[in-house]
């Protein structure tokens, strides 16, 4: 049942470690890759030590990879990742809060646009001639509040 163990080699291992590896980009968490890392050491260490008994092969192997899971987890625990870095990525209106523009339509009846890099955006506020420069002060949806500066 176990003869295939018994018969392991270094090449093998680094076949194991590359399947790990690839299954890491389909699973979430990083628990894969460390076993993976795992299986590279354990082709290593086979490749100078070809005659370590497959037991040992596979216990070490276990013990590695659930060592450096252990080891990123708490590394994680640690340095828990910085998501505030940028905090409205996906909020685009969000972002031009408190900046100015410059209408390129007048805002007549509370509504206009102003020019945002290369795009237009519909404003909402008092009226105003075009060229006139207004500050973002809100958002509503995809239509930005505006106010004169």
């Amino acid at each position: 049942m176990f003869d295939w163990l018994m018969g392991l080699q270094w090449w093998q291992w680094w076949i194991v470690a590359a399947v790990l590896a690839a299954v890491e980009t389909f699973l979430p968490g990083a628990v894969a890759i460390w076993f993976g890392v795992s299986a590279a050491v354990m082709g290593t260490l086979l490749w100078f030590f070809p005659t370590m008994p497959w037991v040992l092969q596979v216990l070490l192997f276990a013990v590695l990879g659930f060592v450096g899971l252990m080891a990123y987890r708490s590394y994680l625990r640690n340095n828990p990742p910085n998501d505030d870095e940028q905090p409205l990525l996906n909020q685009r209106g969000q972002q031009y809060v408190g900046k100015v523009f410059t209408t390129t339509e007048p805002i007549a009846q509370g509504v206009g646009k102003i020019r945002v890099g290369d795009g237009y955006w519909n404003v909402s506020g008092p009226d105003t001639p075009a060229g006139q420069q207004v500050k973002v002060v809100g958002v509503d949806g995809t239509v930005l509040k505006v106010q004169a500066p």
